[in-house]
């Protein structure tokens, strides 16, 4: 089931934890607490719900500037994401982290598995992605 658009708080939060989407990615979308994840796999879990609810500003806002597209693409159409899994999160120092996660999506019959190690820092207050780690960079188990 797709959740519903954002401002339907009673909606599950797509990234999969046991919350309401207004309560759980949807506070990071809009309202004071907009951009301001507390932590990287706060982020992290925000932008995937970004990416299942098509909230690119979001998902610009939240992208360091030295790695953020100009723009964001709309996404293909019949493209339905299937899950979020966090496999492990940590610290590099106290405003550099990192998430390593799988995320499921189907489109045009054929599923899609992404598995990243994204790597985030901390600027001015709030988490930004910066980039998905090089194999010879990840983080300890």
């Amino acid at each position: 089931m797709k959740p519903s658009r954002p401002g339907h708080s009673a909606a599950p939060c797509p990234c999969g934890l046991p919350a309401a989407y207004a309560d759980c990615c949807g506070r990071y979308h809009a309202g004071p607490l907009s951009g301001l994840a507390p932590t990287p796999e706060a982020l992290m879990r925000s932008r995937y719900s970004a990416f299942v609810l098509d909230v690119r500003a979001y998902l610009l806002e939240t992208w360091h500037p030295s790695q953020r597209p100009a723009t964001l693409e709309p996404p293909e159409p019949g493209l339905r994401w299937l899950g979020l899994s966090v496999q492990a999160a940590g610290m590099w120092g106290p405003d550099e982290g990192w998430v390593r996660f799988v995320a499921r999506s189907k489109l045009g019959g054929r599923a899609h598995r992404l598995e990243e190690t994204s790597r985030f820092v901390r600027e001015g207050g709030r988490w930004l992605y910066v980039e998905a780690v090089e194999p010879g960079r990840l983080p300890p188990v």
